[in-house]
């Protein structure tokens, strides 16, 4: 993973290698920004130029070399990954999962590219109604990694993946090591929900924030990477909204959000219809998601929401919506409208964060359904 492969944002990667011609790298760096934009990529470019510079030539030493075939691989000994992970019915109940039980997934994973998601990854360890977290032990562990000499005599990277996962007694003994790094050690902590963080943690950091990435940056990729003609590129760059994530997602033919999309049409013609019985099973079978999956449908529920509701106003630049998507609105967006819209978004958020708090279900997603009966009527 070298800056070339990063896709768009050109004036972070100059940011970045500036820091390190400038001789400048802070101890511990925090990637900002929404899913998609590249932050996980930009950490692990930044990670290979810290540990073996990114472009070599045919008279690199035989250390660099090493250096370079090891980062191919994401093997390297001073390069270390921590990240969310589960708890599996296989362990014994005293265990704190930690990223070395999901050394293989990770590793997997990571070898397919930079850009992926939680639900991939969640999918990648065999994850069921499991919320993911970094735990206390994965702390005591990354301390102890930090604490030995560096391998090759240069820098130690530690690339934190989602720290906003850390429970409390995580995110503590973190804050002592970013108080004390390491000799040699550089941060690197990939982040989309910053406001979580302990502030004592986001003060010890350098913000990097990564905007959306550029819808020509793109569309330029999935006609070069993936070999798609320009018309259906620029289409598919209009709606990925600056993630090269989303755009990947408008290939595949089978994502999960056009499963979202099939249990949003659902839940709205039920209620429109007022069937009640019929909500009440749609409400028991979005329950049997899991949390994490629950979550993100809600996330995506409020997306069209806002989509719906914009595409009322006839201008397509404003809207960004799959073929699939716009052709529902045409006959449904007439329903979200300037009396109900802020009503319909709030009850999709607050139901995020019930679930979130382990609330049952089942009740939530009822209770959304029957609210959405009644906000469906306001004009």
């Amino acid at each position: 993973m070298n800056f070339s492969d990063v896709i768009g944002q050109e004036a972070t990667k100059q940011r970045l290698l500036q820091m390190i011609k400038e001789d400048r790298v802070p101890h511990a760096m925090l990637f900002c920004g929404p899913e998609g934009v590249g932050k996980m990529a930009l950490a692990m470019a930044f990670a290979n130029y810290l540990l073996a510079g990114e472009e070599v030539d045919n008279t690199a030493s035989p250390l660099i070399s090493n250096a370079i075939a090891m980062l191919r691989k994401w093997e390297h000994p001073d390069l270390h990954f921590s990240f969310p992970t589960i708890k599996l019915p296989s362990m014994s109940g005293d265990h704190q999962p930690v990223s070395a039980d999901f050394a293989k997934e990770w590793h997997e994973l990571i070898m397919r590219g930079a850009y992926f998601t939680m639900a991939q990854w969640m999918k990648q360890m065999g994850a069921t109604t499991q919320q993911a977290i970094i735990t206390g032990a994965e702390s005591d562990e990354l301390s102890r990694v930090l604490a030995l000499k560096s391998s090759q005599g240069g820098y130690k990277v530690s690339i934190i993946w989602r720290p906003e996962r850390m429970n409390l007694t995580s995110a503590n003994k973190l804050l002592k090591l970013l108080e004390e790094p390491p000799q040699g050690t550089i941060f690197l902590m990939v982040c989309e929900e910053p406001e979580k963080l302990l502030e004592t943690i986001i003060s010890r950091t350098q913000r990097i924030d990564v905007k959306r990435i550029d819808d020509n940056a793109i569309e330029q990729a999935l006609i070069h990477k993936r070999g798609i003609e320009p018309d259906a590129a620029q289409r598919i760059a209009h709606i990925a909204h600056g993630s090269w994530l989303k755009a990947l997602e408008a290939l595949d033919t089978s994502n999960e959000n056009r499963e979202f999309l099939n249990m949003f049409q659902m839940l709205m013609r039920l209620c429109y219809l007022r069937n009640v019985k019929d909500l009440k099973r749609w409400s028991e079978v979005v329950a049997g998601y899991g949390r994490e999956k629950e979550r993100r449908m809600l996330v995506y529920f409020q997306q069209q929401v806002r989509e719906n509701f914009i595409f009322n106003f006839r201008n397509a630049e404003l809207n960004y919506m799959t073929i699939e998507e716009e052709n529902f609105a045409k006959n449904f967006a007439r329903f979200i409208n300037e009396a109900n819209v802020i009503e319909i978004n709030e009850l999709f958020e607050r139901a995020n964060r019930d679930i979130g708090q382990n609330a049952n279900a089942k009740v939530v997603f009822y209770d959304v359904a029957l609210k959405l009966i009644v906000l469906l009527l306001k004009k």
